[in-house]
């Protein structure tokens, strides 16, 4: 209810200072889902909303009174052009002719809007960095305006807001109240942000510090500084995804960045992969990357390291996706390892092995939805009842975890696969329509492990799956005391997968033998 009558009250101060042809055709309650009121000269007022929409607000076109009318009632322009209402979250940008003149203006109506971090709000209180992505207008900074309140309300942590363009607590010397208890240091000029940022470390003993947008390389620098003096650090950056920021040479260095490494032919050919690559060069700025795919859905990235290590390397990665209108918990599990056992008796010497390359999954295993383009749903629908699959069947993109494609008709789909992708379902494809081919898909893309599957004598068992199996048996072997074992030939690309499965256990292998012989050798 407070928050109600605070964006009332923020909404008629905007009001207030705008033409009369704008609030002769606008009123409070006309602006539930407007974004921006757009005034340029010589055109009619526009009002932008959410949807994209656009419309005008009567026939009267804009004059150099009407700009005068609203500037002189703000404060002066700063370098960026920018300026604001005191005591409110609005934003007021300036566009200028070549002699300096403001000829337009985007008045940004600032809102305070609460809600939209109840599904990370475990993660927000667990003290370890965040880095917010998304594209502009998605909603990065209120997500930060409410981690601010949240942190220095609920939890009672010191939190200092380096607030650059004044956008997370408003204009003027009073911090909006939807900040709560955090504190709030200006920016004089964008360039000076990274000054700031140091300076509110040196000089105020924050336990925790938000900023948004950072930008440039130095105010990467200054955000690694902050989080090696063990400040928990909460930002924005630019950039839509994990991906495009690791590619981003100002940026990279937020996420560990990058450095390019030369193999030995040994370790190359071990890794099937060129002699050189890319790899992670430190530890990750931040220790949790969340992008912000639309104002209702997050993809979360729980471990940084390794995600972008997975990312470097092309191993599948699928960040946790959470909704804005759920609630989530602690309980989730991050990343499951594969931990080496030591043997104690008899009994330990057979061990329990699982190979699947880790995925971000929930302990529960929630039901996951899946969309199928030009796949048998009839075929489906059998193995999900007959194999008790832990999956629904979705018909919106949107809406899904899982896509599975037939590979002949995927081109014609390419709208529905590229909806797929921005909200980061992961995809997978099908060569035919027959039941075994569409069951061994399903349970790559559920991460069915072996020891999971059905007892069913009809169940389809890949080639992939069964040579892990060998090498788990060969493992046994080498740990039980036998000098080495070997097994049997594979393709480059099942052997990578075997040699990994072997590394893990701290044992070495090679590969033996020339053409469709080659094989693995495994030994201590």
């Amino acid at each position: 209810m407070t928050d109600n009558i605070q964006l009332q009250n923020d909404l008629e101060k905007l009001l207030v200072i705008m033409p009369q042809k704008v609030t002769s055709n606008l009123s409070t309650d006309g602006l539930c889902d407007v974004i921006e009121i757009v005034l340029d000269i010589g055109r009619a007022p526009e009002i932008r909303h959410s949807s994209g929409k656009i419309d005008k607000l009567g026939t009267e076109l804009v004059t150099d009174a009407d700009i005068n009318f609203v500037t002189s009632h703000l404060q002066e322009f700063t370098h960026d052009n920018r300026s604001g209402i005191p005591g409110t979250l609005h934003r007021i940008s300036a566009i200028r002719n070549r002699q300096g003149k403001v000829v337009g203006l985007t008045c940004r109506i600032g809102r305070v809007i609460t809600g939209t971090i109840a599904c990370i709000k475990d993660i927000c209180t667990q003290g370890k960095s965040i880095l917010f992505l998304g594209r502009p207008g998605v909603g990065k900074t209120t997500k930060l305006r409410e981690i601010s309140r949240l942190v220095a309300d609920e939890l009672g942590k010191r939190v200092v807001i380096v607030d650059t363009s004044n956008e997370i607590a408003g204009d003027g010397d009073t911090p909006h109240p939807a900040i709560g208890a955090a504190r709030r240091m200006q920016v004089a000029q964008p360039e000076y942000q990274k000054d700031i940022m140091i300076e509110a470390v040196e000089n105020h003993t924050p336990e925790v510090i938000v900023v948004d947008e950072i930008g440039t390389e130095a105010e990467a620098q200054a955000a690694r500084t902050i989080a090696e003096r063990g400040v928990m650090l909460i930002a924005t950056a630019h950039g839509n995804s994990l991906e495009s920021l690791i590619k981003n040479p100002t940026l990279s260095d937020l996420v560990g960045g990058i450095q390019s490494v030369t193999l030995g032919d040994d370790e190359a050919k071990r890794r099937a992969s060129q002699k050189t690559v890319l790899e992670r060069e430190k530890q990750p700025t931040f220790d949790i990357v969340i992008e912000i795919i639309d104002r209702n859905t997050l993809a979360v990235y729980k471990n940084t390291s390794e995600a972008v290590d997975y990312i470097l390397r092309g191993w599948p990665i699928r960040p946790e996706i959470r909704k804005v209108d759920k609630e989530y918990t602690s309980s989730q599990v991050e990343i499951p390892k594969i931990e080496e056992k030591t043997i104690q008796n008899a009994e330990d010497n057979k061990m329990n092995f699982s190979f699947s390359r880790p995925k971000y999954c929930e302990e529960n295993k929630p039901l996951k939805k899946l969309y199928l383009y030009a796949v048998s749903r009839t075929i489906v629908e059998k193995l999900i009842e007959r194999m008790s699959f832990n999956v629904e069947i979705t018909r919106n993109p949107e809406e899904a975890d899982i896509v599975i494609a037939h590979k002949n008709y995927a081109k014609g789909g390419a709208k529905i696969l590229n909806t797929a992708k921005e909200y980061r379902a992961q995809i997978f494809y099908v060569k035919t329509n027959s039941m075994a081919q569409i069951q061994k898909v399903l349970k790559d893309a559920l991460d069915i492990r072996p020891e999971d599957a059905s007892e069913d004598t009809n169940e389809f068992k890949d080639e992939t799956e069964t040579a892990l199996d060998e090498v788990k048996d060969a493992i046994n072997k080498v740990m039980e005391g036998a000098s080495f074992a070997e097994v049997k030939p594979q393709d480059v690309s099942i052997r990578k997968l075997q040699h990994e499965l072997v590394e893990q256990y701290g044992l070495k292998s090679i590969s033996v033998g020339e053409d469709k012989n080659r094989h693995l050798k495994i030994s201590k």
